[in-house]
């Protein structure tokens, strides 16, 4: 029995993939479950311009990162903080300071998509990258300097 799957089933597919069960599997199983429904030209239909809306709003989001990421490609941050005498930050600049920096001069950034290994301890110029989306990164560089 042919079925599209409406969630991931282990072992079956993914959802939205049109699969070939045995037909217990499908009626006792996929079915009474609601992991799947029937594959008839009804149902084919409405998947197919499901699938056709994810996969346009997905371009939509990537097209939208990537404007994002040459507006901010390049860009020189500043930060300024408290420093010793030999350069010591007091604490650290984190990704949730460097994601402040960056909102208050108009970009929208989530720290999270700031690729820091380790907070910054020391003044300095350091070289970062910010994922927008899967495969689109921008290189920001970031001076921290005494206050």
């Amino acid at each position: 029995m042919k079925v599209i799957l409406q969630k991931d089933v282990k072992g079956t597919g993914k959802k939205g993939d049109i699969v070939n069960v045995a037909d217990g599997y499908a009626k006792n199983f996929l079915l009474k479950n609601g992991l799947a429904v029937v594959a008839n030209n009804s149902n084919m239909n409405d998947t197919l311009n499901k699938k056709v809306a994810v996969d346009y709003h997905k371009e939509q989001e990537y097209l939208a990162a990537v404007e994002k990421s040459k507006k901010l490609e390049g860009q020189t941050l500043e930060v300024a903080i408290r420093c010793g005498d030999n350069g010591k930050i007091f604490g650290a600049v984190t990704a949730k300071e460097i994601a402040e920096s960056l909102n208050a001069k108009g970009y929208e950034v989530d720290k999270r998509k700031i690729e820091l290994k380790e907070p910054i301890k020391y003044a300095g110029d350091y070289s970062l990258r910010v994922k927008f989306h899967e495969g689109v990164y921008a290189k920001i560089v970031v001076r921290v300097v005494a206050q």
